[in-house]
């Protein structure tokens, strides 16, 4: 089969490798559209990758074509989407289903070959059936619509409150739409690029804020009447909008880091001491699964996309390039304000 394999540091070949076997309780998926994860741009730009050569991708759908002994819950010629994670089932973490945090864990398109190809093989277990009214597009972006949700859920919203979504790309702007429909009062979003703001504010945000402004922190806290946020979410893995969050919070706030960091991240004293004197609960969110596996995150954004609740937009997608143009694709990262969404990988 083909795939887009990094054999190197930014050396990403689209080149003929073995396709890969079913065995039992597996199933084959020709893989339609693999959209590119910020988690991959390391990967592949700053010798990130855990080995060499290897086949990334991760976030992707596509439709069974084969499927090993025992596999009861998919056929052949279902539209599916992808879950990347493979727990082991069998560890402490696994067995309280806190299936993310597996020390055993491998995951398609980083620690095994992943979606950049022509076909994947992956665990009955880690497929979704797509409703015939969602599109493949869509499917492939199950996995960052679940990683919103999961830490919407780890910063334990109860609806009401007002909210702050600090990064509004593909997962802030899901981010954004799932706290909506936890029941917030407001939600205010938080970006650098006005485009992306304005596609926030058509996807739920009640109000949006561009960080770049000098007065942009008072504009924020007016939002709510100088009290502060109750809910943050910090979604850009940026070292400025994580020391922002802790600005914004509100006395007795929940403050939830989803994106991850790959630079240095310090606090000065007075920033730290907002921890104390605001008394907020700061937590971290990794991934996006819950019992029984895949979980909860993956059942309702195949749920709310059917319903249309979860609402899906052309300007989500910056790009469409075929899969055997994946090198140009991932070098369009190296100028990282080129790129204003989701860059999709199409098999064709």
């Amino acid at each position: 089969m083909k795939a887009a394999v990094l054999v190197a540091n930014e050396d990403i070949r689209y080149m003929d490798i073995k396709e890969p076997d079913v065995s039992d309780g597996t199933v084959k998926v020709k893989v339609a559209v693999s959209g590119i994860c910020g988690s991959d741009i390391p990967r592949v730009l700053y010798n990130g990758a855990h080995y060499y050569p290897i086949v990334l991708g991760h976030e992707f759908s596509g439709e069974v074509v084969e499927t090993g002994n025992g596999v009861s819950s998919v056929k052949v010629g279902d539209r599916v989407a992808g879950v990347p994670l493979v727990p082991c089932m069998a560890c402490v973490d696994c067995q309280k289903g806190n299936y993310a945090l597996c020390k055993h864990y491998s995951f398609i398109g980083s620690r095994q070959n992943g979606s950049n190809a022509d076909y994947v093989v992956l665990p009955e277990r880690n497929v979704v059936v797509l409703d015939k009214s969602v599109s493949f597009e869509q499917g492939a972006l199950f996995e960052p619509s679940t990683v919103a949700l999961h830490g919407v859920l780890q910063n334990q919203h109860r609806g009401d409150g007002i909210v702050a979504v600090l990064g509004a790309g593909t997962i802030g702007i899901f981010t954004i739409q799932w706290a909506r429909l936890m029941g917030a009062r407001k939600v205010v979003a938080f970006d650098i690029s006005d485009e992306r703001l304005e596609l926030a504010k058509r996807l739920g945000a009640d109000e949006t804020i561009n960080t770049l402004k000098e007065e942009f922190l008072a504009d924020a806290m007016s939002l709510t009447g100088g009290i502060g946020f109750d809910y943050i979410y910090e979604t850009a893995g940026a070292t400025a909008t994580m020391r922002i969050a802790f600005k914004l919070a509100a006395a007795k706030a929940k403050v939830c880091f989803i994106g991850t960091p790959h630079t240095q991240l310090c606090f000065q004293p007075a920033e730290w001491e907002y921890i104390n004197r605001k008394e907020f609960t700061l937590t971290g969110s990794w991934m996006s699964y819950s019992a029984p596996f895949p979980g909860k995150e993956w059942k309702m954004t195949a749920e709310f996309f059917v319903s249309n609740r979860l609402k899906f937009d052309e300007n989500l997608i910056d790009d469409r390039i075929p899969m055997s143009r994946a090198q140009e694709a991932f070098l369009k990262f190296k100028n990282p304000g080129a790129v204003k969404g989701k860059i999709l990988l199409v098999n064709q």
